[in-house]
């Protein structure tokens, strides 16, 4: 089975050559999305939980383009610049995921520049 890759122009396109996502059955797998807008691209001022918010929306939205949801979503791997913001990252990460929260790893990385937080996502598809 050929993976099917997956793209939305709304979401910012990375600066890397890479698909927002791609479908492999009945998996997608959302790449490492940040905290850039999508209508100009630009990274989101504030805390760790503005650009967490940003970064949720923009997984939502290459979801959405792959035919899935947030409530499908089986796995997120999390990336902090700083672990202690994680106090800040956790209630908004929560709220996209009220109930029956998906499997997690969070962990502190060095990520680019004004990023302070970058999560990738894998989902399945609706029956």
């Amino acid at each position: 089975m050929k993976p099917i890759p997956v793209n939305t122009d709304r979401v910012p396109a990375g600066r890397a050559r890479i698909s927002q996502a791609t479908i492999c059955g009945q998996t997608v797998y959302v790449s490492g999305m940040v905290a850039r807008t999508p209508l100009t691209g630009t990274t989101v001022e504030g805390g760790v939980a503005e650009q967490t918010r940003q970064v949720l929306e923009n997984i939502k939205s290459v979801l959405e383009a792959a035919g899935s949801s947030m409530a499908l979503v089986a796995k997120t791997s999390c990336f902090l610049s700083d672990m202690d913001t994680f106090g800040e990252f956790i209630p908004v990460w929560e709220s996209y995921f009220p109930t029956d929260p998906p499997a997690r790893i969070c962990v502190q990385s060095r990520l680019g520049p004004g990023f302070l937080i970058e999560i990738e996502a894998i989902a399945t598809l609706p029956d």
